[in-house]
């Protein structure tokens, strides 16, 4: 495989990362992931001195006829290794009708590579719509917990109800996971992740707990860090209880990063890709993604559309990877010239055109963007001044606006956005200029807030009843941590917002602090009372 020297070398030589160099790379990680689908022969048996799936099991990427699998050996996690021998291993798979395993509906092997930190992804196919199945992984002596997973429905189905949460931003150091005891709870059909899965930064002693490291960089950095993350309990019954559909903020890599630029002054453009190259390795490595995520040294494709038959089409995005650099420095401000220049982009050129066709082609009843940053263009002064945020949508508010626009002049049915990011809860509804508040509504956008990001958070906050002065569009701003819960009809979207009081006690419960619907056909939520 390529090393860390090549990528610079070659960064600085061509201005960029050379197409052979992506080639190698991607094509040595691609023919590994292909090896692993199937057990081998010549893949020892091995006998484990302690528990080898330590990091629980996960299922994804759910489709009519399958689903991804996953685990990863390791017996030691928080060693780079995983307390894993340089060789790799034999990792068998039961897929059954029940959780006993009394009726095996298939099964299999696949081998976990060291190239790939024994991590195994398997892509189980040929099973029936619409249906639920547990399975669980053998390896050694040593068997997982046991997984629950199931199939999306047929694209031609019309399911009479979706139930699925958002979450994101979960910062070990600032408390508990305690949002996935209820989540767990919650009978899903699907989870989805929508960024901040890890954060980077060095452990510090101010907090409700530590990262036991400094500032991340290397492979090893980021596979110790998912695996910190990936030990909590909690969060791996969350995983074990439904499919998860994930994608990427900037803490999976560094705080606000933005293709190959870095906040960091001085930054060198190709340490930042060598550093990108690392992380999206980590990141694929732990979770539960199909072979076409497989990255290519600092490039990883995450974007693509998750089915739910006719009822939902979720447009999952990436809106790191391929943006340019805020403007403005990242500092907010005013919607300006440099914030309104149409050279700004948050998804790239090739992202934005798929984005457009798959919705143009979406037959759904709701059509759902799952992405990161906010989307509304909300002014967060308390003043005369004007405070957008210049990493949000509105510092790329020429891409953003044509977007909107788009949606509502190709009158795509019933348009839904769904944001993590900012550690708070919103609800407002989209227009195509959300400083026009005169204008029509053509969207509804629900933000979720952090899992735990920022520490027990307001009810509500001082400054709610100007927020909501300046801004129209804005129609519930709550920041508490928590996570949000769907339930989606034919007729009727409704989203849950689940706080947790207090994430450094254990046991808190997650209680619903409000709820908002929309009905299909009519733009624009409305709180549902009662």
């Amino acid at each position: 495989m390529p090393t860390a020297a090549d990528f610079r070398a070659a960064v600085r030589r061509e201005g960029g990362l050379s197409r052979r160099l992506f080639l190698a790379s991607g094509a040595t990680l691609s023919a590994l992931v292909s090896h692993a689908q199937h057990g081998s022969a010549t893949a020892p048996k091995v006998a484990f001195p302690a528990d080898p799936f330590t990091l629980g099991v996960a299922s994804g990427d759910p489709l009519p006829e399958g689903f991804v699998i996953w685990t990863r050996l390791a017996p030691k996690p928080l060693q780079p290794d995983g307390g894993m021998p340089p060789e790799a291993v034999e990792v068998r798979w039961e897929l059954a009708d029940d959780e006993q395993f009394k009726t095996r509906i298939a099964s299999g092997a696949a081998v976990a590579t060291p190239q790939l930190g024994h991590s195994v992804h398997v892509e189980v196919d040929g099973l029936k719509p619409d249906r639920w199945y547990f399975y669980r992984f053998l390896a050694g002596d040593a068997t997982s917990a046991v997984g629950r997973a199931r199939t999306a429905p047929a694209p031609a189905a019309a399911p009479e109800k979706l139930r699925f949460a958002f979450a994101s931003c979960q910062h070990y150091e600032y408390g508990l996971f305690t949002a996935y005891e209820q989540m767990a709870k919650d009978d899903l059909d699907l989870v989805f992740f929508l960024g901040d899965y890890i954060y980077e930064r060095e452990g510090k002693d101010k907090f409700f707990r530590k990262h036991p490291t400094g500032k991340l960089f290397t492979l090893a950095d980021y596979r110790c860090r998912h695996a910190l993350y990936r030990s909590d309990p909690l969060l791996q019954r969350a995983h074990a209880r439904c499919p998860w559909v994930v994608t990427w903020d900037d803490h999976e890599v560094e705080n606000n990063y933005a293709s190959a630029a870095s906040e960091r002054a001085g930054a060198d453009p190709a340490e930042v890709l060598e550093m990108r190259a690392a992380a999206y390795q980590a990141y694929y490595e732990m979770m539960p993604l199909r072979k076409r995520s497989v990255p290519r040294g600092p490039d990883m494709k995450l974007y693509r559309t998750q089915g739910f038959g006719r009822l939902a089409s979720f447009q999952v995005l990436d809106t790191r990877q391929y943006r340019t650099r805020q403007p403005n420095g990242t500092k907010p401000g005013d919607i300006n010239d440099d914030a309104l220049s149409p050279k700004n982009t948050m998804l790239g050129a090739h992202q934005a055109g798929w984005l457009k066709g798959a919705l143009l082609k979406s037959t759904a009843t709701w059509n759902v963007l799952a992405q990161q940053v906010m989307m509304g263009m909300v002014d967060r002064s308390a003043g005369d001044d004007k405070r957008y945020s210049m990493d949000q949508w509105p510092g790329y508010a020429s891409e953003r606006m044509a977007l909107v626009r788009f949606l509502a002049e190709r009158r795509v049915p019933n348009p839904v956005v769904l944001t993590g990011d900012i550690h708070s809860n919103w609800v407002s509804d989209l227009r195509v200029d959300d400083r026009k508040p005169e204008t029509p509504v053509v969207a509804t956008e629900f933000v979720g807030t952090s899992v735990t990001s920022g520490g027990n958070g307001l009810d509500k906050p001082k400054d709610l009843d100007a927020l909501a002065a300046k801004n129209p569009c804005v129609r519930f701003h709550n920041r508490q941590r928590g996570y949000v819960r769907c339930t989606v009809t034919p007729k009727e979207w409704r989203s849950d917002f689940m706080v947790v009081a207090d994430v450094t006690r254990p046991g808190v419960p997650a209680a619903l602090r409000a709820a908002f619907a929309v009905e299909a056909g009519t733009a624009g939520a409305r709180p549902v009372v009662g």
